[in-house]
Protein backbone atom coordinates (compact mmCIF):
# COMPACT_ATOMS: atom_id res chain seq x y z
CA UNK A 1 0.00 0.00 0.00
CA UNK A 2 1.01 3.78 -0.59
CA UNK A 3 1.87 5.26 2.81
CA UNK A 4 2.38 8.88 1.47
CA UNK A 5 0.35 10.83 3.57
CA UNK A 6 0.22 14.34 1.95
CA UNK A 7 -1.84 16.28 -0.16
CA UNK A 8 -0.86 17.56 -3.33
CA UNK A 9 -0.15 21.92 -3.28
CA UNK A 10 -2.66 22.63 -6.24
CA UNK A 11 -6.01 20.91 -5.93
CA UNK A 12 -7.33 21.95 -9.23
CA UNK A 13 -8.72 18.41 -11.13
CA UNK A 14 -7.87 16.70 -8.11
CA UNK A 15 -10.14 13.39 -7.36
CA UNK A 16 -10.62 12.94 -3.94
CA UNK A 17 -12.73 10.22 -2.40
CA UNK A 18 -14.15 10.60 0.93
CA UNK A 19 -15.10 7.58 3.09
CA UNK A 20 -17.74 8.90 5.95
CA UNK A 21 -18.45 12.48 4.12
CA UNK A 22 -21.08 13.53 6.43
CA UNK A 23 -19.44 13.61 9.26
CA UNK A 24 -19.60 17.53 10.70
CA UNK A 25 -15.43 17.95 10.01
CA UNK A 26 -15.21 15.68 6.59
CA UNK A 27 -17.84 17.81 5.35
CA UNK A 28 -16.63 20.84 6.16
CA UNK A 29 -13.16 19.88 4.46
CA UNK A 30 -15.28 18.84 1.80
CA UNK A 31 -15.92 22.48 0.91
CA UNK A 32 -12.45 23.54 1.58
CA UNK A 33 -11.34 21.37 -0.87
CA UNK A 34 -14.07 21.86 -3.52
CA UNK A 35 -13.25 25.95 -3.32
CA UNK A 36 -9.80 24.80 -4.03
CA UNK A 37 -11.12 22.76 -7.22
CA UNK A 38 -11.10 19.13 -6.54
CA UNK A 39 -13.31 16.91 -7.69
CA UNK A 40 -15.32 15.28 -4.61
CA UNK A 41 -17.36 11.73 -4.75
CA UNK A 42 -18.11 10.74 -1.16
CA UNK A 43 -20.15 7.53 0.75
CA UNK A 44 -21.47 7.40 3.74
CA UNK A 45 -24.87 5.85 5.44
CA UNK A 46 -28.06 6.37 4.09
CA UNK A 47 -29.20 7.80 7.35
CA UNK A 48 -30.22 11.53 6.96
CA UNK A 49 -28.03 14.45 8.70
CA UNK A 50 -27.50 18.01 8.72
CA UNK A 51 -24.84 17.71 7.09
CA UNK A 52 -26.08 16.57 3.89
CA UNK A 53 -27.61 19.95 3.00
CA UNK A 54 -24.11 21.00 3.26
CA UNK A 55 -22.60 18.56 0.38
CA UNK A 56 -26.18 18.67 -1.48
CA UNK A 57 -25.42 23.05 -2.13
CA UNK A 58 -21.91 21.55 -3.73
CA UNK A 59 -23.76 19.39 -5.91
CA UNK A 60 -22.59 16.15 -4.57
CA UNK A 61 -24.70 13.06 -2.59
CA UNK A 62 -23.71 10.60 -0.89
CA UNK A 63 -23.33 7.07 -2.34
CA UNK A 64 -23.84 4.34 -0.09
CA UNK A 65 -20.75 2.14 0.60
CA UNK A 66 -19.23 -0.05 -2.09
CA UNK A 67 -16.32 -1.13 -3.74
CA UNK A 68 -17.69 0.19 -7.00
CA UNK A 69 -17.28 3.48 -5.63
CA UNK A 70 -13.24 3.64 -5.78
CA UNK A 71 -13.09 4.51 -9.91
CA UNK A 72 -9.47 4.32 -11.48
CA UNK A 73 -9.46 7.74 -11.61
CA UNK A 74 -9.74 8.68 -7.85
CA UNK A 75 -6.29 9.68 -6.66
CA UNK A 76 -6.73 10.29 -3.08
CA UNK A 77 -9.00 8.57 -0.44
CA UNK A 78 -9.83 10.86 3.10
CA UNK A 79 -11.84 8.70 5.83
CA UNK A 80 -13.44 8.96 9.16
CA UNK A 81 -11.74 7.43 11.98
CA UNK A 82 -14.91 5.32 12.43
CA UNK A 83 -14.40 3.50 9.47
CA UNK A 84 -11.39 1.20 9.12
CA UNK A 85 -8.63 -0.23 6.33
CA UNK A 86 -9.52 -3.60 6.97
CA UNK A 87 -13.30 -3.74 7.12
CA UNK A 88 -14.95 -0.91 4.72
CA UNK A 89 -15.68 -1.94 1.01
CA UNK A 90 -14.27 1.69 -0.19
CA UNK A 91 -11.14 1.54 1.86
CA UNK A 92 -10.41 -2.29 1.32
CA UNK A 93 -10.89 -1.32 -2.49
CA UNK A 94 -8.55 1.99 -2.15
CA UNK A 95 -6.08 -0.24 -0.53
CA UNK A 96 -6.09 -2.81 -3.66
CA UNK A 97 -5.62 -0.03 -5.81
CA UNK A 98 -2.60 1.38 -3.84
CA UNK A 99 -4.49 4.69 -3.74
CA UNK A 100 -3.14 7.10 -1.24
CA UNK A 101 -5.31 6.74 2.07
CA UNK A 102 -5.42 9.72 4.84
CA UNK A 103 -7.30 10.26 7.96
CA UNK A 104 -9.32 12.88 8.23
CA UNK A 105 -6.58 14.43 10.75
CA UNK A 106 -3.84 13.51 8.94
CA UNK A 107 -5.34 15.17 5.78
CA UNK A 108 -6.03 18.36 7.22
CA UNK A 109 -2.73 18.05 9.02
CA UNK A 110 -1.23 18.17 5.19
CA UNK A 111 -3.54 20.74 4.05
CA UNK A 112 -2.59 22.92 6.83
CA UNK A 113 1.10 22.83 6.41
CA UNK A 114 0.64 24.25 2.86
CA UNK A 115 -1.00 27.71 4.38
CA UNK A 116 -0.48 30.12 7.03
CA UNK A 117 -1.97 27.95 9.58
CA UNK A 118 -4.10 29.03 12.74
CA UNK A 119 -5.18 26.10 15.05
CA UNK A 120 -8.24 27.19 17.70
CA UNK A 121 -7.69 25.09 20.43
CA UNK A 122 -9.46 24.61 23.95
CA UNK A 123 -11.69 22.39 26.55
CA UNK A 124 -14.38 25.27 26.00
CA UNK A 125 -14.93 27.38 23.52
CA UNK A 126 -13.65 26.58 19.99
CA UNK A 127 -16.52 26.30 17.44
CA UNK A 128 -17.76 29.92 18.88
CA UNK A 129 -14.40 31.42 18.69
CA UNK A 130 -13.44 29.94 15.38
CA UNK A 131 -17.02 31.14 13.80
CA UNK A 132 -16.16 34.74 15.47
CA UNK A 133 -12.77 34.31 13.61
CA UNK A 134 -14.31 33.60 10.05
CA UNK A 135 -17.19 36.10 10.29
CA UNK A 136 -14.46 38.99 10.78
CA UNK A 137 -12.26 37.90 8.19
CA UNK A 138 -15.26 38.12 5.77
CA UNK A 139 -15.05 41.70 6.21
CA UNK A 140 -11.04 41.61 6.27
CA UNK A 141 -8.87 42.15 2.66
CA UNK A 142 -7.17 39.18 3.34
CA UNK A 143 -6.91 35.30 1.58
CA UNK A 144 -8.12 33.28 4.54
CA UNK A 145 -10.13 29.86 4.90
CA UNK A 146 -12.10 29.09 7.71
CA UNK A 147 -13.31 25.89 9.30
CA UNK A 148 -15.53 25.40 12.62
CA UNK A 149 -16.50 22.13 13.94
CA UNK A 150 -20.10 22.94 13.42
CA UNK A 151 -22.38 24.91 11.54
CA UNK A 152 -21.87 28.52 11.47
CA UNK A 153 -25.12 31.18 10.37
CA UNK A 154 -23.21 33.49 9.55
CA UNK A 155 -21.10 31.12 7.41
CA UNK A 156 -24.17 30.92 4.93
CA UNK A 157 -25.12 27.90 7.39
CA UNK A 158 -22.26 26.05 6.51
CA UNK A 159 -19.28 24.95 8.54
CA UNK A 160 -16.57 26.60 6.24
CA UNK A 161 -15.73 30.10 4.90
CA UNK A 162 -13.90 30.87 1.95
CA UNK A 163 -12.71 34.55 1.07
CA UNK A 164 -13.21 35.44 -2.69
CA UNK A 165 -9.59 36.51 -2.65
CA UNK A 166 -8.32 32.91 -1.69
CA UNK A 167 -5.25 31.79 -3.79
CA UNK A 168 -5.77 28.47 -5.59
CA UNK A 169 -2.56 28.14 -7.33
CA UNK A 170 -0.50 29.06 -4.59
CA UNK A 171 -1.82 27.96 -1.22
CA UNK A 172 1.32 28.77 1.15
CA UNK A 173 -0.28 32.64 0.53
CA UNK A 174 -3.52 31.77 2.03
CA UNK A 175 -4.76 32.06 5.64
CA UNK A 176 -6.19 28.66 7.11
CA UNK A 177 -7.84 28.92 10.21
CA UNK A 178 -9.67 25.94 11.80
CA UNK A 179 -10.99 24.22 14.93
CA UNK A 180 -8.31 21.53 15.97
CA UNK A 181 -9.52 18.90 18.95
CA UNK A 182 -7.64 17.64 22.16
CA UNK A 183 -9.22 14.44 21.85
CA UNK A 184 -6.78 11.22 21.27
CA UNK A 185 -4.61 14.17 20.69
CA UNK A 186 -5.76 14.90 17.29
CA UNK A 187 -4.19 18.28 16.96
CA UNK A 188 -1.20 17.14 16.75
CA UNK A 189 -1.51 16.68 12.64
CA UNK A 190 -1.85 20.34 12.54
CA UNK A 191 0.97 22.89 11.51
CA UNK A 192 -0.05 26.08 13.09
CA UNK A 193 2.03 28.82 12.75
CA UNK A 194 -0.45 30.68 15.70
CA UNK A 195 -2.55 29.18 17.98
CA UNK A 196 -5.74 30.19 20.43
CA UNK A 197 -6.11 28.43 23.61
CA UNK A 198 -9.28 29.57 25.33
CA UNK A 199 -9.39 27.01 28.30
CA UNK A 200 -7.48 23.82 29.50
CA UNK A 201 -9.36 21.55 32.19
CA UNK A 202 -10.31 18.24 33.08
CA UNK A 203 -12.18 17.02 30.35
CA UNK A 204 -12.67 13.26 28.21
CA UNK A 205 -11.67 11.37 30.99
CA UNK A 206 -12.03 8.13 29.07
CA UNK A 207 -8.40 9.16 27.49
CA UNK A 208 -6.85 11.58 29.94
CA UNK A 209 -7.80 10.32 33.32
CA UNK A 210 -6.01 13.42 34.66
CA UNK A 211 -5.72 16.56 34.27
CA UNK A 212 -1.93 16.50 34.17
CA UNK A 213 -2.64 14.17 30.79
CA UNK A 214 -5.10 16.61 28.90
CA UNK A 215 -2.47 19.59 29.84
CA UNK A 216 0.31 17.89 28.48
CA UNK A 217 -1.20 17.24 25.30
CA UNK A 218 -1.92 20.73 24.88
CA UNK A 219 1.73 22.03 25.45
CA UNK A 220 2.81 19.54 23.24
CA UNK A 221 0.48 21.08 20.70
CA UNK A 222 1.61 24.13 21.45
CA UNK A 223 5.29 22.99 20.90
CA UNK A 224 4.33 22.30 17.50
CA UNK A 225 4.49 26.28 16.76
CA UNK A 226 7.54 27.59 14.90
CA UNK A 227 10.29 29.39 16.16
CA UNK A 228 8.96 33.01 17.29
CA UNK A 229 5.14 31.24 17.22
CA UNK A 230 2.34 32.99 18.91
CA UNK A 231 0.26 31.75 21.19
CA UNK A 232 -2.63 33.50 21.69
CA UNK A 233 -4.25 32.36 25.85
CA UNK A 234 -7.27 33.49 27.73
CA UNK A 235 -5.66 35.14 30.88
CA UNK A 236 -8.64 34.39 32.54
CA UNK A 237 -8.48 30.97 32.63
CA UNK A 238 -6.10 29.44 34.98
CA UNK A 239 -5.55 26.02 32.84
CA UNK A 240 -4.87 28.19 30.12
CA UNK A 241 -2.14 30.43 32.11
CA UNK A 242 -0.49 27.22 33.56
CA UNK A 243 -0.06 25.53 29.93
CA UNK A 244 1.00 28.37 28.10
CA UNK A 245 3.77 28.83 30.67
CA UNK A 246 4.86 25.56 31.22
CA UNK A 247 5.03 25.71 27.01
CA UNK A 248 7.05 28.73 27.78
CA UNK A 249 9.82 27.28 29.44
CA UNK A 250 10.03 24.22 26.86
CA UNK A 251 10.42 26.91 24.39
CA UNK A 252 11.40 30.10 24.63
CA UNK A 253 10.87 31.22 21.47
CA UNK A 254 7.27 31.18 21.94
CA UNK A 255 5.56 34.56 21.92
CA UNK A 256 2.96 34.36 24.16
CA UNK A 257 -0.13 36.93 23.91
CA UNK A 258 -2.62 37.47 26.52
CA UNK A 259 -6.26 38.26 26.08
CA UNK A 260 -9.14 38.60 28.48
CA UNK A 261 -9.95 40.71 31.64
CA UNK A 262 -6.54 40.31 33.68
CA UNK A 263 -4.40 40.41 30.40
CA UNK A 264 -1.82 42.97 30.49
CA UNK A 265 -1.35 44.69 26.68
CA UNK A 266 -3.39 45.11 23.69
CA UNK A 267 -6.23 42.67 24.11
CA UNK A 268 -7.29 43.72 27.53
CA UNK A 269 -10.72 43.36 27.69
CA UNK A 270 -13.45 45.57 29.95
CA UNK A 271 -16.67 44.53 29.96
CA UNK A 272 -19.19 47.67 29.66
CA UNK A 273 -22.82 46.50 29.93
CA UNK A 274 -25.73 44.37 28.78
CA UNK A 275 -28.40 46.52 27.15
CA UNK A 276 -31.05 45.64 24.62
CA UNK A 277 -29.99 41.86 24.64
CA UNK A 278 -26.27 42.92 23.37
CA UNK A 279 -23.19 42.43 25.17
CA UNK A 280 -21.08 45.46 24.88
CA UNK A 281 -16.74 45.28 25.56
CA UNK A 282 -13.64 47.80 24.79
CA UNK A 283 -10.45 46.09 23.44
CA UNK A 284 -7.59 48.48 23.14
CA UNK A 285 -10.33 51.86 24.04
CA UNK A 286 -12.29 50.75 21.40
CA UNK A 287 -16.19 49.67 21.74
CA UNK A 288 -17.33 46.76 20.29
CA UNK A 289 -20.67 44.62 21.11
CA UNK A 290 -21.57 40.87 19.78
CA UNK A 291 -25.92 39.61 20.09
CA UNK A 292 -25.20 36.88 21.66
CA UNK A 293 -25.63 36.03 25.49
CA UNK A 294 -22.84 35.00 28.59
CA UNK A 295 -19.65 36.93 29.19
CA UNK A 296 -17.78 33.52 28.15
CA UNK A 297 -19.07 34.45 24.65
CA UNK A 298 -17.32 38.20 24.74
CA UNK A 299 -13.90 36.32 26.06
CA UNK A 300 -14.46 34.28 23.13
CA UNK A 301 -14.98 37.22 20.65
CA UNK A 302 -11.85 38.90 22.15
CA UNK A 303 -10.00 36.15 21.17
CA UNK A 304 -11.10 36.15 17.60
CA UNK A 305 -10.22 40.10 17.18
CA UNK A 306 -6.52 39.14 18.77
CA UNK A 307 -6.13 36.69 16.35
CA UNK A 308 -7.36 38.79 13.22
CA UNK A 309 -5.50 41.68 14.90
CA UNK A 310 -2.39 40.07 14.68
CA UNK A 311 -2.80 38.03 11.21
CA UNK A 312 -3.08 41.82 9.70
CA UNK A 313 0.02 42.68 11.96
CA UNK A 314 1.69 39.63 10.23
CA UNK A 315 0.25 40.24 6.60
CA UNK A 316 2.17 44.13 6.96
CA UNK A 317 -1.76 45.90 7.93
CA UNK A 318 -2.49 48.13 10.58
CA UNK A 319 -5.21 46.78 12.78
CA UNK A 320 -6.53 49.88 14.03
CA UNK A 321 -7.35 50.51 10.31
CA UNK A 322 -9.55 47.58 10.85
CA UNK A 323 -11.22 47.74 14.06
CA UNK A 324 -14.83 49.15 12.25
CA UNK A 325 -14.72 46.34 9.99
CA UNK A 326 -13.83 43.59 12.85
CA UNK A 327 -16.74 45.44 14.96
CA UNK A 328 -19.31 45.26 11.87
CA UNK A 329 -17.45 41.26 12.17
CA UNK A 330 -18.88 40.43 15.36
CA UNK A 331 -22.23 42.09 15.02
CA UNK A 332 -22.67 39.77 12.34
CA UNK A 333 -22.15 36.70 14.81
CA UNK A 334 -25.46 34.96 15.30
CA UNK A 335 -23.86 31.41 16.32
CA UNK A 336 -24.28 27.79 14.94
CA UNK A 337 -25.98 25.02 15.29
CA UNK A 338 -26.07 23.68 19.15
CA UNK A 339 -24.38 26.96 20.14
CA UNK A 340 -26.84 28.65 21.65
CA UNK A 341 -28.87 28.53 19.04
CA UNK A 342 -32.81 30.19 18.83
CA UNK A 343 -34.41 27.31 17.89
CA UNK A 344 -38.04 29.22 18.59
CA UNK A 345 -39.73 32.08 19.61
CA UNK A 346 -43.34 31.97 19.98
CA UNK A 347 -46.13 32.68 22.30
CA UNK A 348 -47.56 29.41 24.55
CA UNK A 349 -51.11 29.19 24.77
CA UNK A 350 -50.96 30.65 28.23
CA UNK A 351 -50.17 33.48 26.30
CA UNK A 352 -46.78 33.94 28.00
CA UNK A 353 -43.51 34.74 25.44
CA UNK A 354 -41.19 31.95 25.21
CA UNK A 355 -37.80 31.36 23.65
CA UNK A 356 -36.44 28.27 23.29
CA UNK A 357 -32.90 27.54 22.88
CA UNK A 358 -30.45 24.81 22.22
CA UNK A 359 -26.95 24.36 23.25
CA UNK A 360 -23.70 21.86 22.74
CA UNK A 361 -22.81 22.28 26.57
CA UNK A 362 -21.63 19.45 27.95
CA UNK A 363 -18.86 20.44 30.67
CA UNK A 364 -20.12 21.85 34.18
CA UNK A 365 -17.88 24.66 33.64
CA UNK A 366 -19.66 25.61 30.25
CA UNK A 367 -23.19 24.54 31.96
CA UNK A 368 -22.07 26.72 34.39
CA UNK A 369 -20.69 30.01 32.57
CA UNK A 370 -23.66 29.68 29.90
CA UNK A 371 -26.64 29.57 32.15
CA UNK A 372 -24.92 32.50 33.86
CA UNK A 373 -24.36 34.46 30.59
CA UNK A 374 -28.14 33.83 29.55
CA UNK A 375 -29.01 34.82 33.61
CA UNK A 376 -27.78 38.52 32.97
CA UNK A 377 -28.95 38.47 28.84
CA UNK A 378 -32.10 37.07 29.47
CA UNK A 379 -33.25 39.19 33.07
CA UNK A 380 -36.65 39.45 32.89
CA UNK A 381 -37.40 35.69 31.97
CA UNK A 382 -38.08 32.57 33.95
CA UNK A 383 -35.23 29.55 32.80
CA UNK A 384 -36.00 26.25 32.73
CA UNK A 385 -32.75 23.82 31.55
CA UNK A 386 -33.26 20.39 30.10
CA UNK A 387 -29.73 18.86 30.57
CA UNK A 388 -28.40 15.14 29.28
CA UNK A 389 -25.79 14.32 30.48
CA UNK A 390 -22.97 12.48 27.79
CA UNK A 391 -20.28 9.72 28.67
CA UNK A 392 -20.41 7.74 32.06
CA UNK A 393 -17.06 8.65 32.74
CA UNK A 394 -17.35 12.43 32.76
CA UNK A 395 -20.47 12.14 34.76
CA UNK A 396 -18.73 9.93 37.49
CA UNK A 397 -15.41 12.04 37.46
CA UNK A 398 -17.03 15.60 37.47
CA UNK A 399 -20.37 14.28 39.36
CA UNK A 400 -19.76 17.55 41.93
CA UNK A 401 -19.44 19.69 39.42
CA UNK A 402 -22.25 19.01 37.45
CA UNK A 403 -24.72 18.87 40.25
CA UNK A 404 -23.80 22.81 41.32
CA UNK A 405 -23.67 23.84 37.39
CA UNK A 406 -27.03 24.59 36.88
CA UNK A 407 -27.37 27.36 39.74
CA UNK A 408 -28.77 30.23 37.34
CA UNK A 409 -31.70 27.85 36.29
CA UNK A 410 -35.29 28.57 37.78
CA UNK A 411 -36.20 24.92 36.91
CA UNK A 412 -33.84 21.83 36.50
CA UNK A 413 -34.82 19.30 34.17
CA UNK A 414 -32.50 15.58 33.91
CA UNK A 415 -32.18 12.12 32.43
CA UNK A 416 -30.39 9.15 32.35
CA UNK A 417 -26.83 9.50 30.67
CA UNK A 418 -26.44 9.46 27.11
CA UNK A 419 -23.99 6.40 26.44
CA UNK A 420 -20.63 7.15 24.41
CA UNK A 421 -19.58 3.87 22.01
CA UNK A 422 -16.48 3.81 23.74
CA UNK A 423 -18.08 3.22 27.11
CA UNK A 424 -19.89 -0.32 28.60
CA UNK A 425 -22.37 1.45 30.94
CA UNK A 426 -22.61 -1.84 32.64
CA UNK A 427 -18.66 -0.80 34.08
CA UNK A 428 -19.97 1.91 35.73
CA UNK A 429 -22.32 2.49 38.82
CA UNK A 430 -23.29 5.60 38.19
CA UNK A 431 -26.75 6.51 36.46
CA UNK A 432 -28.30 9.40 35.70
CA UNK A 433 -30.58 8.80 38.89
CA UNK A 434 -27.37 9.38 40.35
CA UNK A 435 -26.57 13.34 39.21
CA UNK A 436 -30.53 14.17 39.95
CA UNK A 437 -30.01 12.98 43.84
CA UNK A 438 -26.72 14.72 43.65
CA UNK A 439 -28.24 17.83 41.96
CA UNK A 440 -31.08 17.86 44.60
CA UNK A 441 -29.10 17.50 47.60
CA UNK A 442 -26.81 20.48 46.56
CA UNK A 443 -30.55 22.74 45.79
CA UNK A 444 -30.68 22.17 49.31
CA UNK A 445 -27.68 23.12 50.45
CA UNK A 446 -27.85 26.81 48.57
CA UNK A 447 -31.58 27.05 50.00
CA UNK A 448 -33.74 26.56 47.00
CA UNK A 449 -36.63 24.17 46.86
CA UNK A 450 -35.75 20.25 45.44
CA UNK A 451 -39.20 21.11 43.76
CA UNK A 452 -37.44 22.63 41.14
CA UNK A 453 -35.25 19.84 40.21
CA UNK A 454 -36.85 16.95 37.81
CA UNK A 455 -36.37 13.78 36.46
CA UNK A 456 -37.57 12.43 33.34
CA UNK A 457 -35.72 8.83 31.92
CA UNK A 458 -36.56 9.00 28.56
CA UNK A 459 -36.37 12.89 27.42
CA UNK A 460 -39.72 12.86 25.33
CA UNK A 461 -41.30 11.71 28.96
CA UNK A 462 -40.74 15.40 29.75
CA UNK A 463 -42.77 16.77 27.09
CA UNK A 464 -46.36 17.10 28.94
CA UNK A 465 -44.13 18.84 31.75
CA UNK A 466 -42.16 21.60 30.08
CA UNK A 467 -45.78 22.25 28.00
CA UNK A 468 -47.69 22.96 30.92
CA UNK A 469 -44.70 24.73 32.72
CA UNK A 470 -44.55 27.16 29.94
CA UNK A 471 -48.34 27.60 30.60
CA UNK A 472 -48.01 28.74 33.99
CA UNK A 473 -48.59 32.42 34.67
CA UNK A 474 -45.91 34.13 35.55
CA UNK A 475 -44.67 36.20 38.47
CA UNK A 476 -43.85 40.17 38.01
CA UNK A 477 -40.18 38.93 38.75
CA UNK A 478 -40.25 37.75 35.44
CA UNK A 479 -42.07 40.05 33.31
CA UNK A 480 -40.30 38.97 29.84
CA UNK A 481 -41.36 35.65 29.98
CA UNK A 482 -40.00 31.73 29.87
CA UNK A 483 -36.88 30.79 28.68
CA UNK A 484 -36.73 27.39 27.73
CA UNK A 485 -32.66 25.63 27.41
CA UNK A 486 -31.85 22.01 25.82
CA UNK A 487 -28.45 21.31 26.67
CA UNK A 488 -25.97 18.87 26.19
CA UNK A 489 -24.26 16.33 23.98
CA UNK A 490 -26.82 14.05 23.61
CA UNK A 491 -30.32 13.92 21.88
CA UNK A 492 -32.63 15.87 24.36
CA UNK A 493 -31.99 18.44 21.76
CA UNK A 494 -35.64 16.76 20.46
CA UNK A 495 -37.80 18.19 23.44
CA UNK A 496 -37.21 21.72 22.54
CA UNK A 497 -37.90 20.58 18.68
CA UNK A 498 -41.37 19.03 20.11
CA UNK A 499 -41.95 21.78 22.80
Amino acid sequence: MNTEKSLPENFKGVHIHFVGIKGTGMAAFVEILFHNGAIITGSDVSERFYTDEIIEKLGLKALPFSSENITDDIQYVIYSSAYKLDKNPDLIEAVKKNIPCLLYTEALGSYSSKAYSCGICGVHGKTSTTGLTGTILKEIDLPAQTLAGSIINSFGNTCTFTSPLIKTDKTDSNIFVAETCEYQRHFMSFCPKKIILTSVEPDHQDYYPTYEDIRSAFVDYICKLPENGELIYCADDKGAVETALIAKEKRNDINLIPYGVNADGEYKLNFTKVENELNQFTINNYNFAIGMPGKHEVLDACAAVALVCQLLKSFDKNPSDYYEKIAIGLMNFTGGKRRSEIIARKLSSGGNDVVILDDYGHHPTAIKTTLEGYREFYKGRKIIVDFMSHTYSRTEALLKEFASAFDSADEIILHKIYSSARENPADFKITGKTLYEETVKHVKEIGKSEKNVHYFEEVLDAKKYVEDLLNEPLSSQYPDGYLFVTMGAGDNWKLGKEV
